[in-house]
């Protein structure tokens, strides 16, 4: 297998892997903390700078021999109250924005949610639940598992002895705000994550 120096993400430029947006075609684009920067200014071309929202696609292809061919959907996380530009049925519009692209029954959902919440008032897995009634294409993504509180870890959750789903769930560290404006680096954020992991009481 290949290291974790092979995953895309740094911000130095790249020999063998690039993307391009539909939007800009013919493009390439080796730098990867470019191909971000085009996000976000694509979103606010589309939203506006006030947390608006769009149900228009930013399509973005990445090529590398790295990678699983596969298409990726970031959809928006559900929201109740709106803010900012949001409209007033911001919950019915994302809620049908979703379930537009999880109804599919070649969809793998990856349904998100904080390791520091309860699990049983995850409105992902509910959703989920809706279209995937017995978990046969559900896998649980749990996020800031460094950030419980002390003595405390996700083991039964990830043992199945809380909400289980067939495939599980993946114990994942992102990098923070602070990491992002200090551009760490997506492998290196996985070897910290790998330490983490290796190191800790409960999980190693």
């Amino acid at each position: 297998g290949k290291t974790d120096s092979s995953i895309p993400g740094q911000s130095e430029d790249n020999e063998e892997e690039w993307g391009e947006f539909l939007h800009i075609p013919g493009k390439k684009f080796f730098n990867f903390d470019e191909i971000r920067q085009e996000i976000v200014k694509e979103t606010e071309k589309v939203t506006g700078g006030n947390l608006g929202i769009s149900s228009v696609p930013i399509n973005l292809r990445i090529y590398s021999p790295y990678v699983l061919t596969l298409t990726l959907v970031d959809l928006p996380g559900l929201t109740k109250v709106p803010v900012g530009d949001q409209p007033p049925d911001i919950e019915v519009q994302i809620k049908n924005m979703l379930l537009k692209y999880i109804s599919k029954p070649n969809a793998i959902i990856l349904s998100v949610n904080a390791a520091n919440t309860d699990l049983a008032n995850s409105d992902g897995l509910k959703l989920a639940r809706e279209v995937d009634p017995e978990g046969l294409r559900t896998i649980g993504v749990l996020t800031k598992v460094d950030l419980m509180d002390q003595g405390t870890d996700v083991i039964d959750i990830l043992a199945g002895r809380v909400i289980p789903l067939r495939y599980g769930y993946i114990p994942v560290i992102n990098r923070g705000q602070k990491d992002i404006e200090q551009k760490k680096t997506i492998r290196a954020a996985l070897q910290d994550e790998k330490k983490y992991f290796e190191t800790h009481s409960s999980y190693s």
